[in-house]
């Protein structure tokens, strides 16, 4: 895998992971599908990734003046959930800390966060991926907490549904924040693009083809049945790795990310604003 991890990690265990598989007493529930031949098209697949505006609730994950991976704001009872992929915020047995999701980010240098930041309270990985750092595991929910305002981030910046039940082929639009040696301006790139089963892996591991997903991408959006920033459909997925910037995959959202997501959306977070 070709990923960018964090640079600043903590073995301090106020963070925790998920053993369990079974469906959450509390979730939030997808719309069901709209009838395709109602649905409005959306962009036409291409083969290379392009410099984009992105998505208001997708940005990067924040230490300081550096950022490595891609994130983005899943609808949920709070409005406080983020998915990002788990290599981007538990390896070698520690969790990351200290960090933020920047929504929106761009601009050369340090870039800047047009709607602001939010803390991470809570990372939720997979047990699978905290032993072994089983691939079909790299997924990730964290908890934010309320900005300085008091406002949780998706009343600031919207959220995709998650689909939890996606079959593997499927359109989907993928943007991301490749880090800054392949993207100085802190451009989002965006390619729209057939997902299919990856052959070589197992059966909920999916994969794209397109150009232009070098390291910091990970954590990006697979977002299934995209029109436009206003009908963003539904994330199926994080990117997760691949072999070359062209080939990148991710694993279906099943019961276990629904699990962690649950979890997630059930942190205690109270507000720090004054």
């Amino acid at each position: 895998m070709l990923w960018n991890r964090p640079m600043l990690w903590s073995a301090v265990a106020v963070l925790t992971a998920a053993t369990a598989c079974a469906a959450p007493s509390h979730s939030a529930t997808p719309h069901p599908a709209a009838d395709p031949r109602q649905r409005a098209e959306g962009p036409s697949p291409q083969t290379s990734a392009v410099p984009s505006n992105g998505l208001r609730s997708v940005g990067v994950l924040l230490d300081g003046e550096d950022h490595w991976c891609t994130a983005s704001v899943v609808d949920s009872p709070r409005g406080n959930v983020v998915a990002t992929a788990a290599h981007c915020v538990f390896e070698y047995g520690t969790y990351a800390s200290g960090f933020s999701f920047a929504p929106g980010f761009h601009g050369g240098g340090k870039g800047s966060a047009p709607y602001g930041t939010w803390k991470v309270a809570a990372i939720q990985v997979d047990d699978r991926w905290r032993k072994d750092e089983d691939d079909t595991t790299d997924y990730a929910f964290l908890t934010l907490e309320p900005d300085a305002r008091g406002r949780q981030v998706q009343d600031v910046v919207g959220a995709a549904e998650p689909d939890w039940t996606s079959e593997p082929s499927r359109r989907v639009t993928v943007v991301g924040y490749p880090n800054p040696e392949h993207n100085p301006a802190n451009r989002p790139i965006t390619c729209t693009t057939d997902a299919r089963h990856d052959a070589d892996q197992p059966a909920r591991m999916v994969r794209i083809e397109c150009q232009g997903f070098w390291d910091g991408t990970s954590g990006s959006p697979w977002l299934a049945d995209y029109v436009d920033p206003g009908r963003p459909g539904r994330v199926i997925g994080v990117l997760s790795g691949g072999d070359t910037d062209t080939e990148s995959t991710a694993v279906l959202f099943g019961a276990r990310a629904r699990a962690l997501y649950d979890k997630a959306a059930r942190v205690p977070v109270e507000s720090t604003a004054h």
